[in-house]
């Protein structure tokens, strides 16, 4: 049968991954005579492929992605030249070797993306290639996948267009108090999926799941969160805590937030959008001023997303500004949801490196992309804020998902 693939990343930029992630290894883990990645997200951003099995990217030599299941699908959507079955571990240094990328020779240092293989597989993997020093080649894979090439940025820039519209242009005109979090949810889905949301958010850290976002009115987004974000929920049902929950009715006066994500073609955005059920003149000036101070901050923060800036400083700088403008206690929510950080890198998964926190002292690069998210948690009303994704460049962080950072007011 002649299939013909959706879409194939071309042989010329996945070789400019392989050598940022290269470079990234001889300096950070020189002893290292390459690196093996296993989670399905890392081969598709080194192989083009989402597969299943492990890819080996030596210091000199070819890549060489390794099937457990699905060749045929890998070898049409792949353009590596290298694409071969295996059954086991122990097969490695076999196939490796007829292609011309052998596995160093024993014994020898090898990073391995820990996080992408469960604790029996790793030690499954040690068992097979002995005499071999596994080091941890995570932080170099996060590194490699922070800063987005052309082809990664124009899919970002057409997912944080279409995120902006629906939250901004196609929502506010169907929605309404009365409606319940799970009904606004829905509105949401379709609007996202009438611009080509896929319906799948990924994420990097371990057992981290998430569905669309959070929908919260009112005091939801005060309410006890086990996610690692500001904005509380009550979600669809204890074990699922996603979107928005079918008792929860916005109310007359009451705040809305809507954070969620907007994935194109594996690519994602991040976006909170808050509303007002009443007119502009209805909201209290103790929120809207709590909602000013948040549009400053990020203003302040994204200014400053240029190379060369480090991103511990520019956390440091919103708690100070908090600290000074009164907001301390609900900045970046109330004291059990408070979140150590103000924004997060973002592509093939929502969360990733780097994070403007403490401890995240290597400056930012051209072409990173982080979400900015200073958000302001208000007793008894809900939350305030914004979030919207930033591209870094020469002259400062350029908002994807749009220009307007007020809250909308739903007066029907």
């Amino acid at each position: 049968m002649d299939f013909q693939p959706i879409e194939r990343i071309e042989l010329a930029e996945l070789a400019w991954r392989h050598e940022r992630c290269r470079v990234l290894l001889q300096k950070h883990l020189p002893a290292a005579a390459g690196l093996l990645a296993f989670s399905p997200l890392t081969l598709y951003y080194l192989a083009g492929t989402l597969a299943t099995g492990a890819l080996w990217l030596p210091l000199d030599g070819p890549a060489v992605l390794l099937i457990r299941r699905g060749v045929e699908r890998a070898r049409l959507e792949s353009s590596l030249p290298f694409i071969l079955p295996f059954r086991s571990y122990a097969d490695f240094p076999r196939l490796l070797a007829e292609v011309g990328a052998p596995l160093p020779a024993r014994p020898a240092t090898v990073a391995a993306e820990m996080g992408g293989l469960s604790w029996n597989l790793g030690a499954l993997l040690t068992t097979r290639l002995v005499d071999y020093e596994f080091v941890s080649g995570d932080a170099v894979l996060a590194k490699t996948r922070s800063v987005k090439s052309a082809w990664e940025l124009n899919k970002m820039r057409l997912a944080g267009s279409r995120h902006e519209k629906t939250l901004c242009e196609l929502l506010p005109a169907v929605i309404h108090a009365g409606m319940s979090e799970r009904d606004i949810a829905h509105k949401i889905w379709e609007g996202f999926f009438s611009l080509g949301h896929c319906g799948l958010l990924r994420m990097n850290a371990f057992g981290e799941e998430v569905f669309m976002g959070h929908v919260a009115a009112g005091d939801s987004a005060n309410y006890p969160s086990r996610y690692n974000g500001p904005v509380g929920l009550r979600g669809e049902h204890p074990a699922v805590p996603f979107m928005g929950y079918a008792g929860k009715i916005w109310k007359k006066h009451e705040p809305l937030a809507c954070d969620t994500g907007f994935c194109l073609e594996g690519y994602q955005t991040d976006k909170t959008q808050v509303y007002w059920s009443g007119t502009r003149k209805s909201i209290p000036a103790a929120i809207a001023a709590a909602h000013d101070f948040c549009v400053e901050v990020q203003a302040v923060a994204a200014a400053q997303f240029k190379p060369g800036a480090i991103p511990s400083h520019i956390y440091a700088q919103s708690l100070d500004m908090a600290d000074k403008a009164g907001f301390s206690a609900g900045f970046m929510a109330l004291s059990y949801n408070k979140v150590p950080f103000l924004g997060h890198g973002i592509g093939l998964a929502i969360d990733e490196y780097p994070v403007l926190a403490n401890g995240f002292d290597e400056p930012l690069e051209l072409g990173m992309v982080l979400a900015l998210e200073p958000k302001m948690g208000i007793p008894d009303v809900g939350m305030v804020g914004v979030e919207n994704t930033f591209e870094v460049t020469e002259t400062g962080g350029v908002c994807l998902t749009g220009k307007s950072f007020e809250i909308i007011c739903v007066e029907g």
